[in-house]
C-alpha cells in the first residue's frame, strides 16, 4: 500500500522582503529571480512551493539565507509525534 505524503506547509516573507528592498515590484522580482511575475504572486498567497533553485534565487536576490526568506511548518492535520 503506498502512503500519500501531504505537502509541506512553507511560509515565506517574499512580500515583506520586497517593501524593505525599496518597494521593489513583483516583476523587478521576478525577473531578477529567472520566474515569471504570476509565480511571485502565487508565492506570496502560499499557493506554490519554489523549487530549492528557484528559493536560493529569491534568497540572494533579498541579501538573505533561505531560512530568513521561508521557514517550514507542518502540513496541516500533521499528528506526527515531536
Amino acid at each position: 500500500m503506498t502512503e500519500t505524503v501531504p505537502k509541506a506547509a512553507i511560509a515565506n516573507r517574499i512580500r515583506q522582503l520586497r517593501f524593505e528592498a525599496g518597494e521593489m515590484t513583483q516583476q523587478q522580482l521576478a525577473e531578477e529571480v529567472g520566474c515569471t511575475r504570476q509565480t511571485i504572486i502565487m508565492l506570496e498567497q502560499g499557493r506554490y512551493v519554489p523549487s530549492l533553485a528557484l528559493a536560493f534565487r529569491i534568497a540572494r536576490a533579498f541579501g538573505r539565507t533561505i531560512e530568513e526568506v521561508f521557514e517550514l511548518g507542518e502540513p496541516p492535520g500533521d499528528a506526527r509525534p515531536r
